[in-house]
């Protein structure tokens, strides 16, 4: 009887210490609402308050860039489920605790998944690399510490083509905006949350093809 009064106590204990690192927080600030879900236990509550503000201070400057009807309400999961890194779906981000822990200085993986949320490609029909690629190009614009993660656009080197995805395909947006047509990730993000993006895009806004586009940046990839 005794042991198993130890072992009821010692459950009870553990479902009430799951309880509390799953019980939602809500946090209002600029219009926007953001519930945090931990599901780790141990995770680091300086980290959890890193998030937290990372989405305060990035998510409007997103909204206000790229699409002021986006979700207001956002949920936050600090998944133990999950493997990855962060993942996006609607308004709901779920962080892996053993990356965000691991890597605490990259907090600017918030910058990229609520980029995610922004762009709403509902139904899309686009090109993967260029969703990610401009995701990536919101966390080089936007990013509150993208240096304390040691994140970066990656030089050009010869292996690359412009649908590698993420920084590659950013670092790229960054030359065309600069050396061809400003604001084109304004116009491109548009059109592929509005379902009227095509592969004549690139023409009709830069005056080249991807492919003319592309053989410019490699000739002189400097941003």
């Amino acid at each position: 009887m005794k042991k198993v009064l130890i072992l009821s106590v010692a459950l009870m204990l553990c479902m009430l210490k799951n309880s509390n690192a799953q019980t939602p927080e809500v946090f209002k600030q600029k219009g926007y609402q953001l519930t945090f879900i931990n599901q780790d236990p141990t995770f680091s509550k300086d980290l959890s308050a890193k998030l937290i503000k990372t989405f305060f201070e990035v998510y409007p400057k997103l909204a206000k860039e790229y699409n002021k009807n986006t979700a207001k309400k956002v949920t936050f999961i600090i998944d133990t489920a999950y493997k990855g890194v962060a993942a996006t779906w609607q308004d709901t981000v779920h962080f892996s605790p053993v990356y965000m822990s691991a890597h605490p200085g990259d907090i600017d993986v918030v910058t990229h998944e609520v980029m995610h949320i922004v762009q709403a490609y509902v139904d899309f029909n686009g090109p993967g690399w260029l969703t990610e690629g401009i995701a990536d190009y919101a966390r080089f614009k936007f990013g509150v510490d993208n240096a304390g993660a040691n994140w970066s656009l990656p030089a050009y080197k010869s292996t690359q083509n412009y649908d590698n995805s993420y920084r590659i395909t950013a670092r790229f947006l960054v030359w065309i905006e600069k050396n061809v047509k400003p604001n084109l990730v304004i116009d491109l993000n548009n059109q592929l949350r509005e379902h009227t993006f095509t592969d004549d895009s690139w023409k009709k806004e830069t005056g080249k093809t991807l492919d003319e586009l592309w053989k410019a940046y490699i000739a002189n990839p400097v941003v």
